[in-house]
């Protein structure tokens, strides 16, 4: 999780870097065309799944909210600080929380509750309404925490259908192919440089998602949890050091009370499937 959270840091950081010369649409589906490649090693077991009408449905729905959440995420990133970009992205375990209680049936107890109304005070102590002006770059990092909710939303509910891998390489054919059109839209000719950059931003999260995995597989989410949020304080630091961002105090306080709802939230979740574990009777 260590690994992941770096990667993840780093796709940020060279999205920033590479600023607002090209749209946010079509930097998205370069990123995604050029990731293509490492889906290779999925394509067996991408043919060898046979997709139902519903599922190709479910599967295209997801791969529209995605795409419009990656566009969303490629703008913030161009108009406000790295800081403000990765504290505002922990609110979608928040709403991943909201939407599993309102369209999956799960049990929304006040501990809940209690969580997300804090994240959400977070979320006011980064954005400040009447005390500074809420950008545009705001505006689209809570509409993409909102729509990556919905669409890890869509993976748990396909995700004990067919195997993780499908589920990843369907994701990004799909979002790739949703983008097409935005992106042949607003299309600017990108330079060799931009296409070098790019790549390496699809290397470094597909390397992300990849530890990620493996962080899931080698411990429980109540350890590897934690960790991820050390990406806010790679996060302050790159701002700081390599783009010259002033480090806000407001942003660092509603981060740490976003991510201590996400804690409890994980922490709950953890004991409740223990206690689960505990109550089913051996055979």
């Amino acid at each position: 999780m260590l690994v992941t959270g770096l990667c993840f840091v780093a796709v940020t950081a060279l999205v920033k870097y590479l600023g607002d010369d090209m749209p946010a649409a079509q930097s998205a589906f370069l990123r995604y065309l050029l990731g293509l490649v490492f889906l290779l090693p999925m394509l067996s077991a991408l043919r060898a799944v046979r997709l139902s009408k519903r599922s190709l449905g479910f599967y295209s729905l997801r791969g529209v909210v995605h795409a419009l959440g990656v566009i969303l995420w490629f703008y913030a990133m161009t108009q406000i600080p790295l800081a403000e970009v990765t504290a505002m992205n922990y609110l979608a375990p928040i709403y991943v929380t909201l939407g599993a209680a309102l369209f999956l049936g799960e049990r929304f107890a006040l501990r809940r509750l209690l969580a997300v109304l804090a994240a959400f005070i977070g979320a006011l102590i980064i954005l400040r309404p009447g005390l500074r002006e809420i950008s545009p770059g705001h505006l689209a990092m809570l509409g993409t925490a909102i729509l990556f909710a919905a669409s890890y939303l869509m993976a748990k509910r396909m995700s004990g259908e067919v195997h993780a891998s499908v589920v990843v390489g369907m994701l990004s054919i799909t979002v790739t192919i949703c983008l097409a059109p935005i992106a042949l839209a607003v299309w600017v000719p990108p330079s060799a440089t931009q296409i070098f950059w790019l790549f390496w931003v699809a290397a470094f999260a597909t390397a992300g998602h990849y530890s990620m995995t493996l962080a899931f597989a080698a411990a429980p989410i109540t350890v590897t949890q934690p960790v991820t949020f050390l990406q806010l304080v790679w996060a302050v630091l790159l701002g700081a050091l390599v783009f010259g961002e002033a480090v806000d105090m407001f942003v660092i306080l509603g981060g740490l009370v976003i991510m201590g709802s996400v804690l409890v939230i994980t922490w709950r979740e953890a004991m409740l499937r223990k206690e689960a574990r505990r109550t089913v009777p051996s055979p």
